[in-house]
């Protein structure tokens, strides 16, 4: 599901035009700088927590010694921060087989 299909879905379940329902979740789910409440909140180095579903974070990954799959050649990958998402045991238990 992509975030046009997600809009479709949420427009027809909650009843309101399609154009409002796209607004709501790029207001949510946008990437760009300064836009996306989950992104802003991750920029700004806080947690997401939206219960029964999961939490969306931050976790900084130190520099470490990697290797060039190409050359074998030793290399420096450089420290960074990622996003990182953990489920709620709700919705582990939901998607669980």
């Amino acid at each position: 599901m992509n975030k046009t299909e997600m809009a479709q879905k949420l427009a027809k379940k909650i009843d309101i035009p399609q154009s409002k329902a796209a607004e709501a979740v790029d207001a949510i789910f946008d990437s760009k700088p300064g836009q996306g409440i989950i992104a802003v909140e991750l920029d700004a180095g806080r947690e997401v927590s939206i219960g029964g579903f999961g939490k969306f974070s931050t976790k900084h990954r130190a520099a470490r010694q990697g290797r060039n799959p190409r050359t074998g050649e030793s290399m420096t990958i450089a420290a960074r921060t990622v996003a990182v998402f953990k489920p709620a045991q709700a919705l582990k238990d939901r998607v669980h087989d």
